[in-house]
């Protein structure tokens, strides 16, 4: 199932690029890409030592937690990374320089995941020329080209409008229908997944009718995507009809929403994922495989 929303109209709009297709892209002084530095990890100290220490020239360092997504509430509904407030985020882009017609790269580390989520969050507020750089810095380093030390110089104030809605998304009521109907997919590994452990959110398990396809599947060991081979096989329930993802906070799960959309296939986001699913003690919760 195809989606306008992943509608592919020139190379830049294409989900993943390459490192040799982002030094192009950097080479060009007329349609110069704004990039994106999001290396994040749960609970990790903030990566802008590591931006500092090596980057993609020209990229400027985002804040997960500050940039892409909004403080959970203090009743945790909406999760633990609720979208970033529209106006707040217009403000951001425009702060690194943004204009309507840029495209935009993001990278993290090596894995994607945090890419995935700016990649994700930035299509959904309107901006259609987003992709993610497969692999990270880790494979702009083996591809042999360079890195930039300290931060980039501030550039132009940007003017850019966001226009927030243009992903696909469902609430916990419609995580639940795809999930009677076994078209809801949680990402989480599969000790998370079953309930055995819980080391984020108060409660373990899974929304009941969920399946299960951990996101560490769908890459290769070095962080890149797997073929779309590989993909297809791992994310079958995708073949047809609607289809949705969740995860702990609906970070991971943009990676996921991410790897089929370079097959052409549109995902629903569960931007709340199970820990707003655990707000609300009514709601059912399902242990085991």
């Amino acid at each position: 199932m195809r989606s306008d929303a992943n509608e592919i109209t020139d190379e830049r709009s294409h989900p993943a690029c390459t490192p040799a297709q982002l030094a192009s892209w950097l080479a060009d002084e007329t349609d110069r890409p704004l990039v994106i530095d999001v290396r994040w990890a749960l609970g990790a100290p903030s990566s802008y030592p590591d931006y500092l220490a090596g980057h993609v020239p020209t990229a400027v360092w985002a804040d997960l937690d500050a940039d892409f997504a909004d403080p959970p509430a203090a009743d945790r509904q909406g999760g633990r990374h609720p979208l970033p407030d529209p106006g707040r985020l217009e403000r951001r882009l425009r702060h690194w320089g943004l204009r309507a017609a840029d495209s935009v790269v993001t990278y993290d580390a090596a894995d994607s995941i945090a890419a995935a989520r700016a990649w994700w969050v930035l299509r959904w507020a309107g901006l259609r020329r987003v992709t993610v750089l497969d692999g990270g810095v880790a494979a702009w380093v083996q591809a042999g080209l360079r890195l930039a030390l300290g931060p980039e110089s501030q550039i132009a104030e940007g003017t850019v409008e966001v226009h927030p809605g243009a992903m696909a998304t469902v609430d916990a009521a419609g995580a639940a229908e795809l999930a009677r109907a076994g078209r809801l997919v949680d990402v989480r590994t599969a000790v998370r997944f079953r309930g055995d452990e819980e080391p984020v959110d108060p409660v373990a398990g899974h929304i009941p009718g969920a399946r299960n396809v951990p996101a560490g599947e769908l890459m290769k060991a070095d962080g890149r995507l797997a073929d779309a081979a590989g993909l297809t096989e791992r994310l079958a329930v995708a073949s047809d009809g609607p289809v949705g993802a969740y995860c702990g906070s609906g970070v991971t799960a943009a990676h996921t929403v991410w790897a089929l959309a370079t097959l052409g296939v549109n995902v629903s986001l569960y931007p709340g994922s199970w820990s707003d699913w655990v707000s609300d003690p009514a709601r059912p919760i399902a242990t085991g495989p």
